[in-house]
């Protein structure tokens, strides 16, 4: 087995394929595996620490609202269109897979072209543009969402989710065990609410607002938060709650036991991308969404509603939530009936083998 696997430039890209590389690895451990990601992105960095090695292709994106700064995007492209091509030459791969991001373009356009088996894992409800571009020659495209048939040709589609991390995927099996060990992590008590915030690993800005403007909201009422802020607002946060002097509200630059902080939440407060989102549906617990605005085609947006119309999750819109996101959380504190809900509903969404049920229709092209 040789496989390419292209694409990257956000977490949301890079972790589904390092996921779906480690299941690969597992079924053939003798594979050979080469990511091709885009230089000065976050895969550059992130697929060696995997393990992996990675070429980077000049290639980057079309900027639509500052159109002098794409002088030079038509000779980037077609530098990585030549460069992907040699890299197939070379590797002869069995099988090349995209994951979204600006990479996967050129890599998979020039493996189309040669006739090797293509597979694409798209990780939203709403599309990216690589991927409705690549769409009409690929194999097989592998989704997370329903009604994808949009966008795609409805007899390549096959719903398979989205790859998430290992140690989230067993969350449910061992539980309380990561429970007991958050309760020492975090220095917390197992009989009081707890609050988790994330805003991805960067932070988010609104919600980090949202939440340090309602501090003594959480005091007031005996709850315990534990909040992940980013590092450009962790220093404001560490100030303010310094100042509180409070056991209640513990605060982190970035949480590295996240499925400690998973199992000790009784409410989620989170963005809405399409890797969280599918974290959050194994984790199994009530949630609030606040979807960025910052981000293609909103679609963010779109992955929340896609719980919301399944009465599996909150949603509050960003730019509403300063002022109305405490007011939501207060609801969900006091209906115990529609946490119940919430969470019976987001939990039968989880999917826990996405990554097997990839490296399945990997094998399936390969053979036809």
């Amino acid at each position: 087995m040789k496989a390419i696997i292209s694409g990257g430039g956000t977490g949301g890209h890079i972790f589904p394929a390092i996921s779906i590389a480690n299941c690969l690895k597992k079924k053939y451990p003798k594979a050979e595996i080469l990511f091709v990601g885009a230089k000065g992105r976050m895969e550059m960095e992130k697929v060696p620490q995997a393990g992996y090695e990675i070429i980077g292709l000049p290639v980057a994106g079309f900027q639509r609202k500052k159109l002098w700064k794409n002088f030079s995007f038509p000779f980037k492209l077609i530098c990585s269109m030549v460069k992907a091509g040699k890299i197939i030459r070379e590797f002869k791969p069995d099988v090349v897979i995209g994951v979204g991001g600006y990479a996967s373009g050129p890599t998979l356009k020039a493996a189309v072209s040669k006739g090797i088996p293509t597979l694409i894992q798209e990780q939203n409800s709403f599309p990216g543009v690589t991927n409705k571009m690549l769409a009409s020659g690929v194999n097989r495209i592998c989704v997370a969402y329903d009604n994808m048939s949009r966008w795609f040709p409805e007899n390549k589609i096959v719903f398979t989710g989205n790859p998430i991390r290992q140690n989230i995927s067993r969350l449910d099996s061992c539980s309380e065990q990561e429970k007991e060990k958050g309760l020492s992590t975090f220095g917390i008590h197992a009989d009081k609410c707890t609050v988790l915030v994330v805003g991805g690993s960067l932070g988010a800005l609104t919600i980090n607002e949202s939440i340090i403007q309602n501090l003594n909201y959480f005091i007031q009422n005996d709850i315990q938060l534990i909040w992940q802020t980013g590092k450009s607002f962790h220093q404001r946060a560490k100030i303010e709650t310094e100042r509180l002097d409070t056991p209640l509200i513990k605060v982190y630059d970035f949480i590295y036991e996240m499925e400690q902080a998973y199992s000790l939440a009784d409410i989620i407060i989170s963005r809405a991308g399409a890797i969280a989102i599918s974290e959050l549906c194994i984790v199994g617990k009530p949630c609030i969404l606040i979807p960025s605005p910052n981000v293609a085609e909103d679609h963010q947006t779109k992955n929340a509603n896609s719980l919301v119309e399944k009465h599996a999750a909150l949603m509050v819109r960003d730019i509403d939530s300063r002022e109305h996101l405490i007011e939501r959380l207060d609801t969900l504190v006091k209906n115990v009936g529609l946490r119940e809900e919430l969470s019976k509903n987001i939990k039968a969404l989880g999917i826990r083998n996405a990554d097997e049920r990839i490296v399945e229709e990997i094998e399936k092209i390969i053979r036809k």
